[in-house]
């Protein structure tokens, strides 16, 4: 296992990257690698097989990009035809986005040949099959993509895998959480023998050794920090506060008041608290967010689009949709609900403090969680087993986190939160935080057997409830006049046809 230096300040020009690649990078203001990326390059350029082993936001992307770039262009023998050269598989549709982005910006100089440009393309579900198809179809060196849809479309013989060089399976650990280690084994078995393989993870469980063992050649395992390390590591200041559920949101709200506090993320554990906790710091006057399952795919992207250019600063998401959300200025993380396991914590509070930044991580312990908090703080040796309890006025609440002493619940008006605003083009992204308006139920007609109200007198024409398919309220539903009340006549159905002869008689 290869240990890996701190604070490196070799460019990626000295690392022996093509120009055209360096070129993009430094428009972007990236020229020195991170540890990750300076020990993982040249065995990654040299085409060896590796293992990446590092937390959120320590430059996983870059570190197998720049080679999958770099190796794909400069490979005379094997020229790019359209026929996918690279694989990068995901987990999520977030990071699948993301990472997309990233390789798009670092090929911007990059020509598959004299007359097209290097192309990367996102493939991944909750959108329609045609552009993807289509875009296969043109001719793609670079794909990104979830297992599902990768593996979907590759049955269907849209996507061809046999002329695969570089594979890379980024955020490992994720995909077996999720389920997708059957997906994935189905895809290696389509790929080429002869090909590099790359693995990216924030932790290493037996199920993924067992994974790399097998579809992997010798691989050299390059690892950035442990997981006590990633939970505890020095750029993130940790809180722990023992707050009550009814509490947590005048809680969460003191926090966003607090001094130098920019981009924020709010973790929960389901979807349905996701979107109410978003909705509430809504009505509070904070630019908020949502992202989770119970959202649409364009849904979440806007919500994303959002929290990437300013236009909210916070954003509240489950576990699974924060996959991908790679944002170097989160400076707080707020674990609204505590995490399943201590794996989790790593990963959500890894959103802040990235790429040599400071971050603070606050997490809100309910009673009902005090046990499942205990196992993480024992994991991660964080020795705080029974966090101090705490109020939305508790003193050392603002104290401790530079809250403001006039701070309160809200700030100005309320606000629509990006799932309730309308986008640029007038499409109404979900409507949950406003109130539908629902026609009253209460119903003062009450009937008896012989037309006798419920108040003991005959019902008349004035009585009887109006008619909701006429204009006129004023007139009884079965006289159709302005008569004065009558009482209604009963009819009885005769019981055979004799008395029915006899009654017409």
């Amino acid at each position: 296992m290869t240990p890996l230096t701190t604070h490196p300040q070799t460019t990626f020009a000295e690392l022996g990257v093509r120009d055209e690649i360096v070129r993009a990078l430094g428009e972007q203001g990236i020229e020195h690698a991170f540890a990750i990326q300076e020990q993982t390059l040249p065995l990654a350029l040299a085409g060896d097989d590796l293992i990446g082993q590092a937390r959120t936001g320590m430059g996983k992307t870059f570190a197998f990009g720049v080679p999958l770039l770099h190796r794909i262009t400069t490979d005379t023998a094997r020229p790019l035809s359209g026929i996918p050269r690279a694989l990068v598989v995901v987990p999520t549709r977030e990071l699948c986005l993301q990472v997309h982005g990233d390789l798009v910006a670092a090929s911007k100089y990059l020509q598959a040949d004299e007359s097209r440009k290097l192309t990367v393309t996102a493939i991944y579900g909750g959108r329609p099959y045609e552009p993807q198809i289509e875009a296969l179809q043109k001719g793609v060196d670079v794909v990104v993509g979830t297992p599902g849809r990768l593996l979907d479309l590759a049955q269907q013989g849209h996507l061809q895998l046999g002329g695969l060089s570089v594979l890379v399976l980024d955020e490992a650990d994720e995909m077996l959480d999720l389920g997708f280690l059957p997906d994935i084994e189905r895809i290696l078995k389509q790929i080429p023998d002869q090909r590099q393989a790359m693995l990216f993870s924030a932790t290493m469980p037996d199920p993924i050794i067992t994974l790399a063992r097998t579809f992997m050649n010798q691989p050299t395992h390059i690892r950035a920090e442990g997981v006590q390390g990633a939970a505890t590591h020095d750029t993130t200041e940790q809180f722990v506060y023992r707050a009550h559920a009814l509490d947590k949101v005048e809680v969460v709200s003191r926090i966003l008041q607090a001094e130098g506090r920019g981009a924020t993320m709010v973790f929960t554990r389901t979807k349905r608290t996701a979107q109410k906790v978003a909705d509430e710091l809504a009505e509070r006057g904070f630019k908020v967010g949502a992202v989770h399952g119970d959202l649409g795919q364009i849904a979440r992207e806007k919500a994303l689009k959002a929290f990437r250019t300013g236009d909210v600063d916070v954003l509240v998401a489950t576990d699974v949709a924060a996959r991908g959300i790679d944002i170097d200025d989160i400076t707080h993380v707020i674990n609204y609900q505590i995490p399943e396991d201590e794996q989790a914590y790593v990963h959500r509070i890894g959103r802040t403090g990235r790429a040599g930044k400071t971050g603070i991580a606050i997490t809100l312990v309910d009673w009902d969680e005090l046990e499942r908090w205990s196992m993480i703080d024992k994991a991660l040796n964080l020795d705080c087993p029974d966090p101090a309890e705490t109020y939305s006025n508790s003193p050392h609440l603002y104290s401790e986190l530079s809250i403001p002493t006039e701070a309160g619940g809200s700030i100005g008006g309320p606000r629509k939160s990006a799932q309730a605003a309308k986008s640029q083009d007038g499409t109404r992204i979900s409507s949950t935080d406003s109130k539908r308006e629902r026609p009253s139920r209460n119903r003062s007609r009450r009937r008896t057997r012989a037309g006798e109200g419920a108040t003991g007198h005959l019902e008349t024409a004035a009585d009887a409830p109006a008619d909701p398919t006429s204009g006129d309220n004023a007139k009884a539903s079965d006289g159709g006049d302005d008569s004065p009340a009558r009482k209604r006549r009963r009819r009885r159905r005769p019981r055979n046809a004799a008395e029915a002869q006899a009654t017409a008689g």
